[in-house]
């Protein structure tokens, strides 16, 4: 499993979250992962996270149901405008966890060198699936959901890193 936590070779862990258009799932669990960290008391310099899509149109707001759900599990959603994938943000960051297992292997198929920092959020390999249009309920279980495996994901580096 990667390990989100810095190491002894590299002071701060850069993780990247992907998505399709970097609206609703990769900005939702880009907030959760920041505040998690600052929660956590862990060193504020030891980690950087960001988000991108991988069709993403450049400069749109975060969806206001994405929003909304972040603020109702008392998140703060940020400024965030969407972004494109770029090469800089693969080779910058030491992890990148895709939505989708789809966003996994086109990440994969793209950079097979890289193939190694590309997992799924969810460490059983299973799709968050894309809440784009759907009502606010939905972007609620979404957003929950995200928590959940955002902390996974954080606690697995955390263990990894103190054995």
């Amino acid at each position: 499993m990667p390990n989100p936590e810095p190491n002894d070779g590299n002071p701060t862990r850069r993780v990247l979250f992907v998505c399709t258009g970097n609206t609703c799932r990769s900005p939702m669990a880009e907030a959760i992962a920041r505040q998690q960290w600052q929660e956590s008391g862990r060193p504020a310099g030891g980690f950087e996270v960001a988000s991108a899509g991988i069709a993403a149109g450049e400069g749109l707001p975060m969806t206001p149901e994405a929003e909304s759900a972040l603020r109702t599990l008392g998140y703060e959603p940020g400024g965030h405008r969407s972004r494109g994938l770029t090469i800089e943000d693969i080779e910058r960051a030491d992890v990148v966890f895709g939505m989708t297992n789809s966003h996994v292997q086109t990440l994969r198929d793209a950079l097979p060198a890289d193939a190694g920092k590309f997992h799924t959020l969810d460490p059983s390999g299973e799709d968050v699936p894309d809440p784009f249009g759907a009502s606010s309920a939905v972007y609620d279980q979404t957003c929950r959901r995200l928590v959940e495996l955002v902390r996974l994901r954080l606690e697995a580096g955390a263990e990894r890193s103190h054995q």
